[in-house]
């Protein structure tokens, strides 16, 4: 006869409620035990301060608290995921073992191998889909082919949208399901015994931080359509961090957008689709993760930067446009970063600099406090103009415009670039262009305690759309700057 027992693996879903995997196990099963794994594989490709893991770590510290309030425990495990879980499962003699679905290539890959594993020592593999409302299959054309650009995709997700997709998966219903375990099994090895250093986090972690965060954020949410571009003010949610590890649902955002109706809940459940969209494309097309998703786009010829000069000034927040620097200086002290901001910064590594936009990708991966692979890809080369839905390629965003626009008292800006709080507001945007006199008065003279812009703007556009047209065969093809 086959155990009533199960196993719930948590990963990118560290919360007790609202879970699909879990809600499945103790519906199911009579005895319900839990497992985090401190995976190697993941662990050892990050550095030692990396922020993402002491969000991490301190969000599993809370998992395991909650569920022993229930009455379980939270096991945890540290090596190789791929042996781990098939060991715990046979030593515990589980029937099946559950997980949430995750869609990143490396993820897939290490799934096959632990459902392989399982099988053959008897046990059942179950995934349910918790991190997105609609996975690939779930959203197609009429024609029944997967979509790359994004306003059908949109379309075709509210119409298919009905309660039971963002209803919440209680774990509640089924109390003294949940298995204990000896302390021994459920200590969380400090940061150090990882081999990290703190980090203080700009987002404060776990399930209950981010219940406040989206508490607070329903007061702002009829206002998000008009706030959200600026970077200077709390107009966003903050929780994008809460969906990357799942201390929050997203059929609860879910929920919230549909009982706010008004035109800031229609835009912020936009940006809950574009997070689906974008893990469609990586299930869809995994190659996005080194290539191109327009394989045509492989051909550009990116400016070589031997010495690394334009990429440090990128990555360091030393190009001159105070926009694009105090965005970068931000990510660098805080592993955040706004959203308007980030399409600013790639777009001028990209068409300012003429770098390769997997360079910039790669830099948000290792600073970005919501790491995400998929929005992070697909952010990338929507800026860069190389993927599906991309921003046109002859459309080049004006740092001073952009500037101008979302932070035009400087409030932000001096933030972030203390040298330029004295820079009054009608010259901060473009505070090379000050006289002399000027340049004193602020105390921030050019090229001493700010650098001079690294490229021109006009000349920078002008070699972008010869880039680009080139390879497209149409030229100095011109269009208006946005």
């Amino acid at each position: 006869m086959r155990s009533s027992a199960a196993l719930v693996w948590f990963r990118r879903d560290l919360r007790d409620d609202d879970h699909a995997a879990l809600a499945a196990a103790l519906a199911a099963h009579e005895q319900v035990h839990c497992v985090f794994v401190f995976d190697s594989a993941i662990l050892g490709q990050l550095a030692p301060d990396n922020r993402r893991v002491g969000f991490l770590h301190a969000s599993v510290v809370e998992l395991g608290d909650a569920l022993a309030a229930r009455g379980g425990a939270l096991r945890i495990l540290r090596g190789s995921a791929e042996e781990e879980i098939p060991k715990l499962a046979h030593v515990l003699g589980v029937a099946a073992v559950y997980a949430n679905r995750d869609y990143e290539p490396a993820a897939i890959r290490r799934d096959a191998a632990v459902a392989e594993a399982l099988a053959a020592c008897g046990i059942d593999w179950r995934t349910r889909k918790d991190q997105v409302v609609f996975e690939l299959d779930e959203v197609r054309t009429r024609g029944g082919t997967a979509f790359s650009v994004f306003t059908p995709y949109k379309r075709a997700w509210l119409e298919k949208l009905a309660p039971e997709d963002h209803a919440s998966r209680d774990t509640r219903v089924h109390p003294g399901r949940l298995a204990p375990a000896e302390p021994a099994q459920a200590v969380v090895p400090t940061l150090a015994e990882l081999g990290f250093k703190p980090a203080d986090c700009a987002i404060e972690p776990g399930m209950a931080a981010g219940a406040r965060r989206l508490s607070a954020f329903v007061p702002r949410l009829r206002d998000y359509a008009a706030r959200r571009d600026f970077p200077a003010i709390d107009g966003t949610s903050g929780l994008s961090a809460h969906l990357r590890f799942g201390t929050v649902s997203i059929r609860a955002l879910v929920r919230l957008a549909l009982a706010t109706p008004g035109e800031g809940s229609a835009a912020w459940l936009s940006e809950l689709v574009w997070r689906d969209f974008y893990q469609a494309i990586l299930a869809w097309r995994p190659h996005v993760v080194t290539c191109a998703f327009k394989p045509q786009f492989d051909a550009l010829v990116w400016e070589p930067d031997a010495d690394g000069v334009y990429y440090r000034a990128w990555c360091e927040g030393r190009t001159g446009y105070p926009l694009v620097d105090a965005a970068m200086r931000e990510l660098a002290a805080s592993g955040l970063m706004h959203n308007r901001l980030r399409m600013l910064v790639a777009s001028f590594l990209v068409k300012h600099l003429g770098l390769d936009w997997r360079r910039g990708e790669a830099w948000f991966a290792a600073q970005l406090l919501d790491h995400d692979l998929a929005a992070n890809n697909g952010g990338w080369q929507w800026s860069a103009s190389t993927g599906c839905d991309a921003q046109p390629w002859f459309r080049i965003f004006n740092p001073v415009t952009q500037s101008r626009k979302f932070d035009p008292e400087g409030v932000y800006m001096r933030r972030w670039l203390p040298e330029l709080a004295r820079v009054p507001a009608a010259l901060i945007h473009e505070p090379w262009r000050m006289a002399p006199l000027e340049q004193q008065a602020a105390g921030c003279v050019a090229g001493r305690d700010y650098p001079s812009p690294v490229v021109n703007h006009d000349e920078a556009r002008r070699c972008t759309l010869a880039r680009y047209g080139a390879l497209k065969g149409e030229g100095r093809t011109v269009a208006p700057l946005k």
